[in-house]
């Protein structure tokens, strides 16, 4: 029998419990616990000391779980945690310790592996922050510039942006042009000129020459400090998921209350109450879920499909609109070269002569001489002559302005590589004389292509201008068979969110079938296109790139990062990251999220109708609580074994 003392320690070590139970894990400590006893009881052939340890086992690992469950119900979650722990109690009332260690067992193992597949950790908002501008040249006089804190910029202030800068703060360009690398804003990969009056924001990148801004706006209210709020906001507003257990634990626990009552109506024994609540705890509740989304998320690894929680695999079966962002995601996000035109209409030198060059002559010549330049269009330009050419001849006399275009001497021949602008800049600035002017023909084919959503380079050799290259950014493969895909498995709307022009996104949205698509947007703007779906469907997907979707990934039920080639902070927000830059993957986790979620209320249903009829037997007196506790041991080996079947 226990006496006063014992009862106070296990008491005080319950109390304990609470803590260690944070470093220590229950499950392990109670199989520990049931086995010693189990040695003791029969091994030793000492059965009160074997009850004894049983008891001390059920009382330390139980008060946890007891403690877990009412601040649940206090704070209004109906958890499918509540048979177990009525099972718990009632095991420590009646002094029936040997099934109440089971309980505890089944209970915390089933909580250890539903902690394991539904853990979620993101450093989203700490990267995001890591990155943030934090110095800022702040322009005293014309002799002497200060640094100083971001924080301490006010607005007025004069700063200066070296080359590599990330801008500080929201302001408008006073002295010299600007080309700014805008991606971590709108996502777009091609870098923008901005001229004087213009604005710019913070946390884009000077990629040009030194300019100086005049700050408007003051570091917490700047672009890039909204985007810290949406992504720390959209992580606290989002709301918990109630489980797949939870649902159906609110059937089954009046069911089994409602068994006891008749236990206790037909035996009057305090006995069959207990083994009511043994073989009614609902193991397929507690197991079924977590194995099977274990499963689930080792075979999504398989394929280089990283889920970070257990939650998101329930969120995407659910799931009715998937939201894609456009540049990186369903484009490469980097500009290639499309297409390379030599049209007869301006392929005439200053003497009226047609030049015999042919496209592959303009791209050689132009490879050579861009790639001295770290441009990212030069680079597109010297790829795709590196992918024709075995050899490209490095260029004589290279000069680059930043921003604009490139000159240089390619095997004797001067060749120019830029814009428009730049190129009949440098008409009295060469060795040649009187560079033509950029006939009607040439800026209409020029305007034609811009207004297409193309970047236009336009090539000079010798003094004439011979060619237009076009960069654009490449629709990824399999794009369109995925969006078709999607709506067989069930989606009901595709949408395409992206910061580009009209002209671009529909453009792109026309050929990969989506339903809608928005353009122009910062990232608050997805934000809010995100929070309007959410309140009209069931579960939302999003799927991005860059940081500018880390706040729209945070507030969609379900992100989803393209984490081979874009950024880490959106990766950090997403709940599921992409190792493999390929987007049809999208399509291969809603369908093991499907199959995942099909196998568990399999599980959950067969299990609960196998407890249900262990239920009526128990009612009647004819399964004493420890033959339940074996029986329903049983019952778990099964709904594990099915479980896993989501591999």
């Amino acid at each position: 029998m226990l006496n006063k003392d014992t009862v106070i320690w296990i008491y005080h070590k319950g109390r304990l419990s609470l803590s260690l139970s944070k470093r220590y894990p229950i499950p392990i400590f109670a199989i520990i616990g049931l086995l010693f006893g189990v040695i003791t009881h029969y091994g030793f052939n000492n059965a009160e000391l074997g009850h004894l340890i049983w008891f001390i086992v059920l009382v330390i690992g139980g008060l946890p779980i007891i403690f877990e469950t009412i601040k649940g119900l206090v704070n209004g979650r109906f958890v499918s945690d509540i048979v177990a722990t009525l099972a718990i109690i009632t095991a420590i009332v009646t002094n029936e310790a040997f099934p109440g260690v089971i309980i505890v067992i089944m209970q915390s193992g089933g909580k250890a592996l539903e902690d394991y597949a539904f853990r979620k950790a993101t450093n989203s908002l700490d990267e995001l922050m890591a990155r943030s501008p934090k110095i800022a040249h702040k322009k005293i006089n014309d002799q002497n510039i200060e640094d100083i804190d971001v924080e301490n910029i006010i607005i007025g202030d004069h700063l200066i942006i070296r080359p590599g800068d990330l801008v500080p703060v929201d302001g408008i360009i006073i002295s010299g042009n600007a080309e700014i690398d805008e991606s971590s804003i709108t996502g777009e990969p091609l870098s923008k000129i901005r001229q004087s009056g213009e604005e710019v924001f913070s946390g884009t990148i000077n990629i040009g020459n030194v300019f100086e801004i005049k700050a408007i706006r003051v570091s917490e209210e700047s672009q890039y400090s909204k985007i810290v709020k949406l992504v720390k906001n959209a992580r606290e507003e989002k709301p918990p998921i109630q489980r797949i257990a939870d649902k159906y634990a609110l059937l089954f626990t009046p069911i089994t209350l409602a068994m006891c009552g008749l236990g206790w109506i037909l035996t009057q024994n305090p006995q069959t109450i207990l083994a009511v609540l043994v073989v009614a705890t609902p193991c397929p509740l507690i197991f079924a879920t977590p194995v099977a989304i274990i499963s689930g998320i080792n075979k999504a690894s398989k394929q280089s499909i990283i889920v970070k929680s257990g939650a998101a695999i329930e969120n995407i079966e659910r799931a009715q609109v998937v939201v894609f962002d456009k540049t990186g995601t369903i484009t490469y996000g980097v500009p290639i070269v499309e297409d390379v035109i030599l049209s007869n209409n301006f392929g005439i030198n200053n003497k009226g002569k047609k030049i015999g060059f042919t496209a592959d002559d303009i791209l050689f010549k132009s490879a050579s001489l861009e790639q001295m330049s770290s441009h990212p269009s030069a680079q597109a330009i010297t790829n795709a002559g590196r992918k024709k050419f075995h050899n490209l001849p490095l260029p004589v006399n290279f000069c680059e302005e930043s921003g604009l275009g490139v000159k240089g001497f390619i095997n004797g021949e001067h060749v120019m590589v830029g814009s428009p602008s730049f190129i009949q800049s440098q008409s009295n600035m060469t060795h040649t004389s009187n560079l033509p002017n950029l006939n009607d023909d040439l800026l209409k084919t020029i305007s034609y292509w811009q207004n297409n959503g193309k970047m236009v380079i336009l090539v000079n050799i010798d003094g004439t201008n011979l060619g237009l290259i076009m960069l654009s950014d490449k629709i990824r493969e399999g794009v369109v068979t995925m969006i078709q895909s999607l709506k067989k498995s069930g989606i009901k709307k595709t949408i395409m969110l992206t910061g580009d022009s009209l002209i671009n996104a529909k453009s792109i949205a026309n050929q990969v079938v989506v339903d809608e698509f928005k353009y122009d947007l910062l990232p608050e703007d997805k934000v809010n296109e995100v929070k309007k779906l959410n309140e009209k469907y069931k579960s939302v997907i999003m799927v991005g790139d860059g940081i500018n979707d880390a706040p729209a990934l945070t507030t969609a039920t379900v992100g989803i990062a393209m984490g081979a080639k874009g950024t880490a902070i959106s990766a950090e927000a997403a709940d599921v990251v992409l190792l493999v830059d390929d987007i049809t993957r999208v399509s291969d986790i809603i369908r093991i999220s499907k199959r995942t979620i099909h196998i568990v209320k399999q599980s959950i249903l067969v299990g609960m109708g196998l407890s249900f009829l262990l239920m009526v037997f128990a009612s009647f007196g004819l399964i004493p609580p420890s033959v339940g506790a074996l029986l329903q041991e049983a019952l778990d080996i099964g709904v594990i074994l099915n479980a896993l079947r989501a591999r």
